[in-house]
């Protein structure tokens, strides 16, 4: 029996394309342009792979990929779209699509995937499988919260449908403001726990001792300030999902204790000996190599094994630039919104800018330039001139560090010192040196995003003296 190809597109020009493209393979080819045509073409012709586009007259492509996969669940399946969005990869990877396409389509690409496709095919032909595709879900059009159209961004997306029904721990890794909670979120949005708890905690905004009440509770009377009962984060989020950021800041006894939750989903809370019991899905994520910090015998091997079943690598922004204008035009839409703006638009000009720039903040710099190029706009429509100054206009803390002269510092405490020098109270020395520290403490923190842990790491001092720091100035 010949192997068949089903392609159903409402598109003569892609029909017509397809039909030449793959006249000489030594499979049947079957071409419907409708919906219901295709279905039932695929009854009574039973093919082995299937081109469906997204959008059809009558029943959209996912509702001829729920139907086809409840015929054959063999059947493999490819989504073609000219309008892509994250959910629609999602969903369809969800309902079981071989892979996804975007037009114009790649023939190459194209080839390679149907052949591969009907590889599977053929490899599955012998497995006995019991029961259809899952049942469809509710779409929830405010979960998708990314946006990319990147081929690592789209990959990405396969993953996220791949694993909805699946409560597998997640390790996301990328560098910081490449979008990794928002990442976790749409795994959350789009898993079966989607209607139980989400709850974040930062891993590097607690010391060691806060941190672990926060997670497992504590019982009265277990420290000094333990004046009641608390409930930690896990029992708060029994059923849920618990989304753990910088995880490789977490000390060595709490990833004792997050261990055994992986093995066994239990716990004690800190003065207690009530062994509590939970049902918790674990989403990871880290801005730094887990591999370097157990080589250097900061986090547990085991551990690290436990939260790699599922790993996600979020590529930073300079290695994606297709998305940059999505990106853009998205703040741009959002600010203009939030500031009582008209629409304003970004001209072609500036977005050569945003292009050529090599974004170290990653996407939450990008929102924030956005953000203050909007505020400050004063046409409808932004330019060069609205970007430049926010990118390139002033030195970064690190050139500050490695580049000043002591002739820049003279220039930069002059006039502290021309002011102080009014006074003869004896103070000048004690009130430069103060409004220098809590300047350098302040920039700081604001490039670090309050990442306590980044923040000492740069200034070179311990996180307690940046804590006593903060407190001093009054910067908590």
């Amino acid at each position: 029996m010949a192997n068949k190809l089903l392609i159903i597109d409402d598109d003569n020009e892609i029909l017509d394309m397809l039909s030449s493209f793959f006249a000489d393979s030594d499979f049947e080819l079957l071409l419907e342009k409708e919906s219901n045509t295709g279905l039932e073409r695929a009854r009574v012709e039973r093919p082995n792979v299937a081109l469906v586009d997204i959008s059809l007259p009558k029943k959209s492509g996912l509702e001829v990929l729920r139907e086809l996969k409840e015929m054959d669940p063999r059947i493999c399946v490819i989504i073609m779209t000219g309008h892509l969005t994250t959910q629609t990869v999602i969903e369809a990877m969800k309902h079981g699509a071989f892979d996804y396409l975007t037009k114009p389509l790649n023939l190459k690409q194209l080839e390679t995937l149907v052949n591969k496709a009907f590889q599977t095919n053929f490899l599955t032909r012998g497995i006995r499988i019991i029961g259809g595709a899952a049942p469809a879900r509710s779409n929830d059009a405010e979960t998708d919260a990314m946006i990319g159209s990147s081929p690592e961004m789209i990959e990405i997306w396969k993953m996220v449908g791949k694993i909805t029904e699946s409560d597998a721990t997640v390790l996301i890794q990328g560098d910081s403001g490449t979008g990794k909670e928002l990442l976790a979120r749409a795994i959350y949005n789009n898993s079966r726990r989607k209607n139980k708890p989400f709850i974040a905690v930062n891993c590097a905004a607690l010391p060691e001792t806060l941190l672990e009440s926060e997670l497992f509770g504590h019982e009265k009377g277990a420290f000094t300030d333990a004046v009641r009962l608390h409930i930690g984060r896990f029992e708060q989020c029994n059923g849920g999902t618990i989304f753990l950021d910088e995880i490789a800041e977490m000390s060595q006894k709490n990833q004792a204790k997050l261990l055994r939750v992986l093995e066994n989903q239990e716990f004690e809370r800190v003065g207690g000996n009530e062994t509590i019991k939970v049902d918790v899905r674990i989403l990871a994520a880290t801005n730094r190599s887990l591999i370097n910090a157990v080589k250097e015998k900061r986090f547990r091997l085991d551990l690290f094994y436990r939260l790699k079943v599922v790993t996600f690598h979020l590529p930073p922004l300079k290695e994606r630039q297709e998305d940059i204008p999505l990106l853009a035009n998205h703040f741009v839409k959002k600010f203009s919104r939030e500031n009582n703006k008209s629409l304003l638009k970004i001209s072609s000009a500036a977005m050569k800018v945003l292009l050529s720039y090599s974004w170290p903040g990653n996407i939450r710099e990008l929102k924030n330039v956005i953000n203050s190029s909007v505020v400050f706009s004063k046409s409808d429509t932004m330019f060069p001139d609205d970007f430049e100054p926010l990118l390139y206009g002033t030195n970064t803390l690190d050139e500050v560090a490695t580049d000043s002269s002591p002739l820049d510092c003279y220039v930069m405490i002059k006039p502290l010192f021309n002011s102080m020098a009014r006074s003869s109270d004896g103070t000048a020395y004690e009130g430069i040196i103060s409004k220098v520290e809590e300047s350098l403490i302040r920039l700081t923190m604001e490039r670090y995003r309050n990442n306590q842990v980044h923040a000492a790491k740069f200034l070179g001092i311990s996180r307690n003296m940046l804590r006593e720091r903060l407190k001093k100035f009054d910067l908590c």
